[in-house]
């Protein structure tokens, strides 16, 4: 039987490996197709997602605006915060207005952290640090403050440091809608009836992980770095969810909204249309 190899990359953490278990563990019946996984940070699959590396990625939102021509968003696994989201924190505390000329940590330009952080202040200085590296930045003074995605938003106050702002909480007070932090999406050029293919297994194995909770938490433990059981099923329960199996009319809305706002800022510099794939 001839196979069709599908190249998948997503990022090493406990909700991602949550959500692609079944696919990563041949628990399900993917037919002529067989997928291989790259695990890497989201901000290395945002660069090369610029170069169509992988038929199928997961990617900050924010990037899609510069990927948009070589892929499609699909329906089906979406990392929203729904009243939460990154956040950003100090060594002390700080008012929102004495962020203006300050150095904050962020993971990646083309976050969506980056870009929410923008929209909520843009008078900042930044500096680029791997995402698991910003705490003890923030900690040890080099920076002033630190924008915290992943598990970090779990665990930032046992480092003694304090909120100033969850931009997701912002941003649905701003809008009364979740944010839209990353998705996945699948390569233009693959064609319709292929597309179908992957993003139906794709649907299904958010869907067995979420029918076999426990089993895929167990699997997802390994990604969990540091968290513990507890810990690791309120991250995932976060990220992986009904949004996850699919935007819906909010989150559709959300990431349309999103996008045009940061073309209004000028941070995007090109109007962008969403295009979901069912």
């Amino acid at each position: 039987m001839n196979t069709r190899q599908i190249t998948v990359a997503h990022s090493p953490d406990s909700d991602d490996a949550f959500m692609f278990y079944a696919l990563a563990t041949a628990k399900l019946d993917t037919g002529k197709l067989t997928f291989t996984h790259t695990l890497t940070d989201i901000e290395t699959l945002n660069r090369r997602a610029l170069e169509g590396v992988y038929d199928v990625t997961a990617v900050s939102i924010h990037a899609y605006a510069y990927i948009a021509d070589k892929y499609a968003l699909l329906s089906s696994g979406a990392s929203m915060g729904d009243r939460y989201g990154p956040i950003l924190v100090a060594a002390r505390p700080l008012e929102a207005q004495e962020l203006k000329g300050k150095t904050i940590a962020v993971p990646g330009t083309m976050t969506t952290a980056y870009l929410a952080l923008r929209l909520y202040q843009p008078d900042i200085e930044y500096r680029v640090i791997p995402f698991d590296q910003i705490l003890d930045a923030v900690a040890t003074g080099s920076v002033d403050a630190g924008l915290i995605i992943h598990e970090g938003q779990l665990t930032y106050a046992s480092q003694g440091l304090h909120k100033i702002v969850d931009l997701g909480q912002w941003w649905y007070d701003q809008t009364r809608l979740p944010l839209p932090l990353g998705g996945n999406v699948i390569r233009r050029d693959l064609g319709p009836e292929l597309t179908v293919q992957v993003a139906r297994l794709i649907k299904q194995s958010i869907q067995y992980a979420l029918a076999h909770r426990q089993e895929a938490l167990e699997y997802a433990l390994e990604f969990a770095r540091g968290m513990d059981p507890a810990l690791t099923d309120r991250f995932v329960d976060m990220y992986v969810n009904n949004l996850t199996l699919d935007y819906g009319p909010q989150g559709r809305e959300a990431v349309q909204l999103l996008l045009q706002r940061g073309y209004e800022r000028g941070i995007i510099p090109h109007r962008v249309q969403v295009e979901f794939v069912a």
